[in-house]
């Protein structure tokens, strides 16, 4: 039997003026990129659009396929998993970022980094229960061998929850891996493990 073997290109989605005034998006928020998005979008196309891909999986929040528009565009297949979604922020999502505010963020991430995985703010969702919607999402992404060559775009908490676990780390290790918008992690899958290859690449962006 063949051994699954596959490139995953991973982005975050560029930049939405949510982003930009530093209030928490989540999973309630589709929101749309703003002038920097689309231009960072731009930037990642033109770095990137000669990379021969079999298809791309983004989130069902629009923002993530207007990052990556232009690879549709020129007829690459793709397909919206809910488990890329964002994390749900529950009650902090569009709220303004105020001093409460951000300090009810820090506090429940302290708690993530303490171990505390099924913790989540009102009406939001725990790391425990992203990853479960996240493990979908890849089980779907690998039970297609044909396709060798992936582009994931995806958002920025659910992103560093998925490379922890999927390169056998703790979710706890999730502030390990920084992500401004429509930064590059590549990974390879040897059909037993993934191995990060290029980690937090804004070469493009430059």
């Amino acid at each position: 039997m063949n051994t699954i073997k596959k490139t995953l290109y991973i982005v975050r989605h560029g930049q939405t003026e949510l982003n930009k005034l530093g209030i928490v998006q989540g999973r309630g928020m589709n929101t749309d990129l703003n002038d920097e998005g689309r231009k960072q979008a731009a930037q990642f196309f033109d770095s990137y659009k000669d990379v021969a891909f079999d298809k791309i999986y983004i989130s069902e929040l629009k923002r993530t396929q207007q990052s990556i528009q232009k690879f549709i565009d020129l007829g690459i297949p793709y397909e919206k998993l809910e488990g890329l979604d964002e994390m749900a922020w529950g009650v902090l999502e569009g709220t303004e970022s105020t001093p409460e505010n951000r300090a009810s963020f820090l506090q429940v991430i302290r708690e993530w980094v303490a171990g505390n995985l099924d913790v989540s703010l009102d009406g939001g969702e725990s790391p425990n229960q992203v990853k479960a919607r996240q493990e979908k999402a890849i089980a779907t992404i690998l039970s297609h061998p044909e396709e060798e060559t992936v582009l994931i775009c995806m958002h920025g908490r659910a992103m560093r929850l998925l490379l922890c676990w999927i390169t056998g780390q703790p979710l706890t290790e999730m502030e390990t891996f920084p992500h401004q918008n429509l930064i590059l992690y590549k990974l390879t899958y040897d059909g037993d493990k993934f191995e990060i290859i290029d980690f937090n690449n804004a070469e493009h962006l430059k």
